[in-house]
């Protein structure tokens, strides 16, 4: 079977359990995940087509990957992440979100104070809707303050179930 190759704007399906997500790529890696239907779409920019030899390597592990994060394991190998696309203040905020380990959450606020500016826990907020590859770069293990789920681009469903699959246990 031959694989559909995908750049911005065009998306590569990736079927789990809970369903089929789409990943879109960029000559320099993952640009984007998508949530299953019924969940909010992502703009995509044009751009050139990376190799297809080197799509399907990514896609395979950007596909194992994201089992790995389904069952709340971490993944051993992600693809390249091309996180370009943001501002570099969203990008600041995304390279932060990695540093929240599996099971773990932190606030906005936390988040803030990690990127050096204490006082931007409402942009974090807005970086954190505007992430490309949620689950990856891991907005779902932010809250809001006094342990809140806050919003979530993928919905709060999805939040919830990401959390309890690594073992947060969120009040109820």
């Amino acid at each position: 079977m031959k694989t559909n190759i995908a750049a911005r704007g065009h998306g590569m399906p990736i079927p789990t359990s809970d369903g089929e997500f789409t990943a879109r790529y960029s000559s320099k890696g993952l640009c984007g995940l998508e949530f299953p239907s019924g969940t909010k779409q992502r703009k995509s920019e044009g751009g050139a087509a990376p190799p297809a030899a080197q799509v399907r390597r990514w896609h395979a592990a950007a596909s194992k990957a994201l089992g790995l994060a389904l069952a709340g394991r971490p993944p051993k190998r992600l693809p390249p992440l091309d996180l370009s696309g943001g501002s570099e203040f969203q990008q600041r905020v995304w390279r932060a979100l990695g540093r929240i380990a599996l099971g773990q959450t932190w606030s906005y606020s936390q988040v803030a104070r990690a990127i050096g500016n204490p006082k931007a826990a409402r942009g974090v907020g807005g970086a954190c809707g505007a992430n490309p590859i949620p689950v990856f770069v891991p907005c779902h293990r932010v809250l809001a303050a006094h342990n809140g789920l806050g919003g979530f681009s993928g919905g709060l469903k999805w939040k919830r179930a990401l959390l309890k699959r690594e073992g947060v246990r969120l009040p109820h």
